[in-house]
């Protein structure tokens, strides 16, 4: 091999390097930007899964607090019933007594129990306000939670086809997996805003 041949070759293995640096940059580039949206896709992922959490927690605790204040709407329902037949008992026992003492005493108890059946009245509406209150709230806590969760699984999967285009170097499947991920986004704004 002479000395042109070898000056040839040289040039031409130079210029395939500096061609390959060039796809190279052009390939770096396009995978700067895929680590970017995958970075900010796992932020709104985990800012997702934190909230979704936190409104579950939410939605279980009222919950809770409105099935404990229902269990004391029933029992003062029940203590309520107990004092209405009482009443109806001592009504009847009137209707044999004769006026006196005795018929004045079983009144007072009537007028005795009429009142508190009127406060159990007042207590359960106050209950009762107070329960549909909580189940709003989780009924509000269980849409964001629904949203955020739902946000989670379409970051999720934008995440994990965002890492096989990295690992295989696909720029199209970045592209295919920027889909789930702008779902994900929608729905992560929805858990926040809830316009759907």
């Amino acid at each position: 091999m002479n000395e042109q041949e070898k000056a040839q070759i040289h040039e031409e293995v130079k210029a395939d390097i500096l061609e390959r640096e060039k796809a190279d940059k052009k390939k770096d580039k396009w995978l700067n930007y895929l680590s970017i949206s995958t970075i900010l896709i796992a932020l709104c992922a985990t800012l997702s899964s934190y909230n979704g959490g936190n409104a579950g927690g939410k939605s279980t605790m009222s919950q809770i607090k409105a099935s404990d204040l229902w269990a004391q709407y029933q029992s003062k329902s029940i203590k309520q019933y107990l004092y209405e037949i009482q009443i109806d008992n001592l009504n009847t026992s009137l209707l044999t007594i004769p006026a006196g003492a005795a018929y004045d005493s079983i009144k007072k108890h009537i007028n005795g129990y009429s009142e508190n059946i009127a406060k159990y009245k007042t207590d359960k509406e106050e209950i009762s306000k107070n329960a549909k209150q909580l189940e709003a709230i989780r009924d509000e806590s269980s849409k964001h939670g629904g949203a955020f969760g739902l946000a989670v699984l379409f970051l999720e999967i934008s995440i994990l086809l965002s890492s096989i285009a990295a690992l295989i170097k696909k720029k199209l499947l970045w592209y295919i997996s920027m889909l789930p991920g702008l779902v994900g986004i929608i729905y992560f704004i929805n858990g926040f805003l809830l316009f759907f």
